[in-house]
């Protein structure tokens, strides 16, 4: 989780440097989702994520170097820095997106499943959204073929509270989104998105469930985003009093005071980690920085198949 937020304030250094451009969607707060959830996972199974991604990415087992070349624009980042932040793949860890458009992933991680339930594979696929997602239609088609196929599939919303700038309650007339999943006749429960144990806890117990074939299983992770929407949001519609409030629940703050007092983790191991994990970032940034950009005359590769090479 340190390596999360520490890698996220990275990030913003470098967009307001102007070393990173486009959309940039940070996660600082939502750590103990993308922490805990993946330590569920085996790296058979398949994620499929979405803009807000580098904590999923950076759980998966992406290495920092890449993730930060990637939004600088080399091609040696995940996605041959063509994708930025929005947009991190790599087909080698089974990490299917980075999808830019809210919901976007869900069709994909259903297809996935169908493909792994049709081979009579033991893996799952894991798709993380947002609440906002669960607005859309994109949504409710999923959901309803993946009970109807009792497919592989862990459903995980990450229910920060707002859809962009819109709170929940403006948004869905009931705001239990678990109870609106399990109206589909899929296994569904809240979860404490603060606490990474507790992540950690359901989703392992959601991903056995899955895999002894009862079907899809959601979870309603509810957490909080500490930042704005994007690095282009001035973060106007909710009150600096309700950021505060959560603050006090920060994931790693609540970690670190439970290893205090059950561990005897101490000021030292904190200094050390912290020591540790700035030196992870300095040595994958210097590396990011030094890989090539992409030749102009390359462009247009992996855009359209060249004429004769289509039968």
């Amino acid at each position: 989780m340190l390596l999360i937020r520490r890698f996220e304030e990275r990030c913003v250094e470098l967009y307001s440097g102007g070393k990173v451009r486009g959309f940039v969607h940070l996660c600082i707060g939502e750590e103990a989702v993308s922490v805990g959830v993946h330590r569920a996972l085996t790296p058979q199974d398949a994620v499929v994520s979405t803009y807000r991604e580098h904590g999923h990415a950076l759980a998966r087992g992406l290495p920092a170097e890449a993730l930060f070349a990637e939004m600088l624009g080399r091609v040696t980042g995940c996605s041959r820095g063509r994708g930025g932040s929005m947009h991190l793949f790599d087909a080698s860890h089974r990490f299917y997106g980075g999808h830019a458009i809210v919901a976007g992933g869900l069709p994909v991680a259903t297809g996935l499943a169908l493909a792994d339930r049709m081979r009579g594979t033991d893996r799952l696929v894991c798709c993380l959204f947002g609440d906002g997602a669960m607005a859309e239609g994109e949504f409710h088609e999923t959901a309803n073929l993946a009970a109807l196929w009792d497919l592989p599939l862990l459903f995980v919303c990450e229910n920060n509270l707002y859809a962009m700038g819109t709170p929940l309650a403006r948004e869905h007339a009931n705001i239990d989104l678990a109870a609106r999943a399990a109206s589909y006749g899929m296994t569904a429960w809240v979860v404490d998105g603060m606490d990474v144990l507790a992540v950690e806890r359901a989703a392992h117990k959601a991903v056995r469930a899955v895999r002894d074939g009862v079907g899809p299983v959601f979870l309603e992770m509810r957490t909080y985003r500490f930042r704005a929407h994007s690095m282009y949001d001035p973060d106007l519609y909710r009150d600096k009093a309700e950021v505060e409030h959560w603050k006090e629940r920060d994931p790693i703050a609540l970690l670190l005071g439970r290893v205090r007092a059950e561990d005897g983790f101490t000021d030292a191991d904190e200094e050390r980690l912290e020591e540790e994990v700035a030196l992870q970032l300095d040595q994958a940034l210097a590396a990011a920085e030094q890989g090539e950009l992409e030749p102009v005359s390359d462009l247009l590769k992996f855009v359209s198949t060249p004429t004769g090479e289509v039968s």
